[in-house]
């Protein structure tokens, strides 16, 4: 019996079936071990000899597998043809050796498809471990641990707030803070365009000014109203002719397959999904066999593959679709690598596969991999210039016409811009015509600011830069999003305030190591370990020498030293100049102090150098928006009762009133959903909690308040939510006891119904029903045995069956989880301390087993 080791269930099940027998397929559901998170992980004094561990839920896994290999004549490593998967392998076979389970026969084998043809092929062509991939994967692996372990015991001891920062992620930050410093530093430009609706054979056509007074208009020529009117006026009076007609032939070629960048930009434009949503339906659908691998930046197709989009053209359309020769294709990424094939169906006759996201995002790769093998569309695009009878007044109308569509008959790339104006219809015009002239209008516009990026646009300026590998976009992109240092707002990026701050800081003290082309060029020494061109360990020996005494230098600073350093380095942004020779950093409120920046428990903040007389303070992320902040403090009014100031103030948190002073004072933040506030309503939440009643059945009061979490409803220890701030104060008796026992039967805190969030349908192994729920600490889903809580990444109204399927099979393969406050008998100090000496060589000897040094 041959024992094949795969990553996921759903893969091993689909080979086990090709195989026969024979073999015997289980899956190590991932990764089997990593460097452990804590110091001593990885030893650069060592030469960066790393300590592993196996993770502790995957004990059931591993077991399994070590006993399966205990049997086994032969041990086949079936893992993903990437460096990640190369990885996977060698951490099983170093596993099996530690346990003396390793079979005499051990071989490795990839294949870029799950067919049953691409799997028995790769069988009969086995090979050895790709000594120089894992080299790739172990000094990635040091690096990201090197640079998260050393760099974030710093930000946590010089910037409140940060969380940590990592060697990619960083430089993807400092993109995405880049771009909204743009944004702000913009200052609009007023232009104005005149054009002219006309009409020929009866279709209107729109015409715009190109020249004024015998001069040439460009898009910013007209500035202001009064010579917008002028020229309104010269088009209105001048009687316009055709003065030429200039056709042009246009072809515009298909583009190549998808690469992982290329799908996460296309999905993202045409789907709406995320980079890791992406990904996720994508490995579904190569573990399905029904896409070639996903993690790839190749552009061509396998010639089997290119005959066979061919045949399907033809069958689909005719024979005048498909190019004489067919089409080669080349990447021009930067760092591409090309190791394997583009993403492309495994079957090009199989049009649809899968259900919902599975089959949307199909869609796309089998209609963008079919029209890579198409004929180029053929175009006719038409120029008519129109002048007037005094030849200072001209006009300019473009179209375009579609001669032959080609490869657009099936499928048009999604573009990030807007659509210009030359793919409108012109009537036939030859030079002597007179069109009809319709209206004439004069229209103001304001030049825009670059857009935020948007997860597609993101991913390619990183693929543009060198930034990160196919593999890395999805993950980088998450991990920005789960730390809170920007969120996606109309699916745009915005910086946080904690991210704008942490990038500021690696800018001006770490410049060098968040800097586009070092990043660049580390990714290429990365690449060449993996090419078996460079030594993985000088590399890294070569990052450390720097890295370690600049971080040591920076830890040598005081926090005030470092605060200092980042208000004057923010300056331009925190206090930029007004423009009338004031001071920007006078206080706005006390109007003697000078604005600068602190250092606080929760993050940084502006704050006045007259404190404690003066209490001004600014949010961070304000910027230099005095206004924002308030003019110092806003008196409301009295307040009705007891006859004192009520008082509306800004302060780090936000926005807040208060009543009183001192220990005696009242306050209450100031709800985003408030749109306007008056004195009515500050009164209003400076009374809450509101008292809506006695429960009818327990006796006890029921009231209404709005806490950290926002607005909810409080009886005997029990709680529910509210929709708004409105509903504090107009939730009545009957709703509120019909809202908390919902929310009683949800789990008693007002997180949901028992009723499921929706039906997924049944298990497509066990055939169990799957159940969307909402618990006390967020969705999840179950088959009535396991439940499995729904990752931050993956949104409930886009899980698919097999995604709740495979979650609830991982966590089943966990084991029931342990309970609380039963620890396991720690063994004696003395005796875990005595082989001290034994345990440390034996962990060096593992180590230069692991790495040998390059001949």
């Amino acid at each position: 019996m041959k024992l094949v080791v795969v990553e996921s269930p759903a893969k091993a099940k689909t080979i086990e079936k090709y195989l026969g027998g024979d073999y015997r397929v289980l899956a190590s559901y991932g990764h089997v071990r990593d460097l452990p998170p804590k110091d001593g992980s990885v030893d650069p004094d060592a030469g960066f000899e790393m300590q592993w561990e196996t993770y502790a839920d995957k004990a059931r896994q591993l077991k399994a597998i070590t006993d399966e290999a205990k049997k086994a004549d032969a041990l086949i490593l079936a893992t993903d043809p990437d460096r990640e998967g190369e990885a996977i392998s060698w951490h099983v076979q170093e596993v099996l050796s530690k346990r003396r389970a390793l079979p005499k026969s051990v071989e490795r084998v990839t294949f870029n498809a799950i067919t049953k043809a691409a799997v028995t092929e790769a069988m009969q062509r086995p090979r050895g471990l790709d000594e120089d991939l894992i080299d790739a994967y172990r000094a990635r692996r040091a690096l990201d641990y090197l640079v998260g372990f050393t760099l974030s015991p710093v930000l946590w001891r010089k910037l409140p707030g940060a969380k940590s920062a990592g060697r990619v992620q960083s430089v993807a930050l400092r993109l995405i803070v880049d771009r909204e410093r743009e944004i702000e530093l913009f200052k609009a430009q007023e232009y104005w365009s005149v054009a002219a609706t006309m009409e020929a054979d009866g279709t209107e056509f729109l015409a715009r000014l190109v020249r004024f007074k015998g001069e040439k208009i460009d898009r910013l020529s007209i500035g202001d109203r009064g010579t917008a009117e002028a020229a309104k006026r010269a088009v209105e009076e001048g009687r316009f002719t055709v003065h030429s007609v200039e056709t042009k032939p246009l072809t515009r070629n298909p583009p190549p397959p998808f690469t992982t960048s290329t799908l996460q930009q296309e999905a993202a434009r045409k789907l709406g999904f995320s980079a890791s949503h992406t990904m996720r339906v994508a490995q579904g659908l190569y573990e399905d066999g029904a896409i070639t691998y996903m993690r790839t930046d190749g552009v061509d197709m396998a010639p089997e593959a290119i005959s066979g989009a061919r045949r399907a053209v033809v069958a689909r359309y005719d024979a005048g679709y498909v190019p004489e020769k067919p089409r080669h294709y080349t990447s021009k990424a930067k760092n591409a690598q090309e190791a394997h094939e583009a993403i492309r169906p495994t079957d090009f006759s199989r049009e649809r596969a899968g259900s919902d996201d599975h089959a949307r995002l199909y869609d796309l790769i089998w209609k963008r991999a079919l029209a890579s093998q198409m004929s180029s569309a053929r175009l006719e695009r038409t120029s008519v210039e129109l002048v007037d009878g005094t030849g200072q007044t001209a006009l300019r109308a473009t179209g375009q016409v579609v001669l032959f569509p080609g490869f657009l008959a099936l499928y048009e790339e999604g573009r990030d811009d807007a659509e210009d104006e030359d793919g409108r219809r012109l009537p036939r015009l030859r030079e002597g015509d007179a069109p009809v002239k319709r209206r004439v209008e004069a229209e103001q516009h304001f030049t825009q600011p670059p857009p935020r990026y948007s997860e597609a646009s993101l991913v390619k300026k990183m693929e543009e830069l060198g930034i990160g590998r196919p593999s890395t976009y999805a993950a980088t992109l998450q991990t920005l999003k789960d730390r809170e240092y920007v969120r996606l707002e109309k699916n745009r990026f915005i910086p946080e305030e904690s991210g704008r701050l942490l990038t500021a800081f690696l800018e001006r003290f770490f410049e060098r190591y968040v800097s586009f082309d070092f990043t660049a060029h580390l990714e290429d020494e990365l690449d060449d370990i993996s090419g078996g061109r460079a030594d993985w360990q000088a590399v890294l020996d070569a990052f450390w020498r720097d890295f370690k005494p600049k971080t040591a230098e920076i830890m040598e600073q005081k926090p005030s030293e470092i605060t200092a350093a980042l208000d004057d380095f923010l300056a331009p942004w925190l206090f930029p100049d007004k423009g009338d020779g004031s001071d920007a950093r006078l206080c706005p409120a006390c109007g003697e102090g000078r604005l600068a920046l602190r250092g606080g428990r929760f993050g940084a903040f502006v704050a006045c150098s007259n404190y404690p007389d003066c209490k001004f303070t600014r949010r961070f992320g304000q910027g230099g928006d005095d206004a924002a902040a308030g003019e110092g403090p806003e008196v409301l009014g009295q307040h009705p009762e007891t006859g004192l100031d009520v008082v509306r103030k800004t302060g780090r948190f936000g926005p807040y009133i208060e009543m009183g002073a001192g220990k005696e004072a009242k306050r209450a933040s100031i709800p985003k959903d408030v749109p306007e506030l008056d004195l009515d309503m500050a009164v209003r939440l400076l009374s809450l909690p509101r008292t809506i009643g006695d429960h009818p059945e327990t006796g006890k009061p029921i009231t209404a308040s709005i806490g950290r979490y926002g607005p909810y409803l409080a009886h005997d220890g029990k709680y529910a939510k509210l929709g708004g701030t409105a509903d504090v104060f107009e939730t009545g008796m009957n709703a509120a006891v019909v809202k908390l026992a919902e929310a009683a039967a949800g789990g008693g805190r007002g997180r949901g119904a028992r009723e499921p969030l929706k039906v997924l349908g049944p298990h497509p192994r066990t055939e169990a029903e799957i159940k969307l729920m909402e618990g006390r600490f967020g969705p999840y889903v179950t088959d009535g045995t396991t439940n499995a809580t729904l990752p931050k990444s993956l949104a409930p109204d886009q899980l698919t069956l097999e995604e709740a399927a495979q979650l609830i099979d991982e966590r089943a393969a966990k084991g029931p989880p342990a309970k609380k406050g039963r620890k396991k008998a720690a063994a004696p100090r003395k005796a875990a301390a005595a082989p001290k000496k034994a345990a440390a060589a034996g962990k060096v000897a593992t180590a230069k087993k692991a790495a040998p040094k390059k001949k």
